[in-house]
C-alpha cells in the first residue's frame, strides 16, 4: 500500500448521542463524525477544536495514516495488513473508513515505530 501521513494532530472526541453536531467541525478539512444510540464521536484536526469550553471526553496527540488511492470494496484484507502487524508490535489504532479509502490514526508517540513497522511489511510512504 502507498500511505501518507497527514500533516495534522488529531483528537477524538467523545460527546451524548443526543447531543447535536457541533458546527465548529465543519470547519476543518478533514473530519469523521459517528453516531450510534450510546455516543456522538468526532475526529477533527486538533486545531479545530473551540478554545472555550473544555470536553469530558476526548483523546489527543493522535497522527492519522491515509491509504493513499481509491480503494475498491471488492478488496479485502486491506485494514488487516495495516492492523495486523502494527498489533503484533503493540501499537493500538483507531481506524476510520470512508467511501474512498481507510485512515488509521496512531498515537503521536508511536508513529515512527508504526512507519518502520509498515515499510518493513512492504508499504511505503509518500513525501507530498
Amino acid at each position: 500500500m502507498k500511505l501518507k501521513i497527514l500533516d495534522s494532530t488529531f483528537s477524538v472526541i467523545k460527546l451524548s448521542p443526543i447531543e447535536t453536531m457541533p458546527s465548529w467541525v465543519t470547519n476543518c478539512d478533514v473530519f469523521s463524525i459517528t453516531r450510534t444510540n450510546e455516543e456522538l464521536s468526532i475526529v477533527c484536526p486538533s486545531e479545530c477544536l473551540p478554545t472555550h469550553g473544555e470536553f469530558k471526553e476526548v483523546e489527543n496527540d493522535w497522527n492519522c495514516i491515509k491509504v493513499e488511492g481509491i480503494l475498491d470494496f471488492g478488496l479485502t484484507g486491506i485494514l488487516a495488513s495495516l492492523a495486523n502487524p502494527l498489533a503484533e508490535n503493540k501499537i493500538s489504532i483507531f481506524a476510520i473508513s470512508t467511501f474512498n479509502t481507510d485512515y488509521l490514526l496512531i498515537k503521536s508517540h508511536s508513529i515512527e515505530k508504526a512507519k518502520v513497522v509498515l515499510e518493513n511489511e512492504g508499504h511505503t510512504f509518500s513525501d507530498i
